[in-house]
């Protein structure tokens, strides 16, 4: 069995754990109605239409 000549320091164990939890920006689309960016499958918070409807009333 192997065994390693030296001790890994700790900068490399946590920058080895690091590499695969790295921040990710929340997707964007852009509204077809009044061309506001918005997150996918929801409402627009701009003009209130989901899928070419008005669900919530904005003034």
């Amino acid at each position: 069995m192997a065994v390693p000549k030296r001790r890994t320091g700790r900068a490399v164990t946590h920058a080895r754990r690091s590499a695969n939890s790295k921040l990710t920006v929340a997707p964007r689309s852009v509204c077809p109605q009044c061309g506001a960016t918005k997150l996918p499958h929801y409402v627009c918070p701009n003009c209130g239409y989901y899928k070419n409807r008005e669900v919530i009333v904005t003034e």
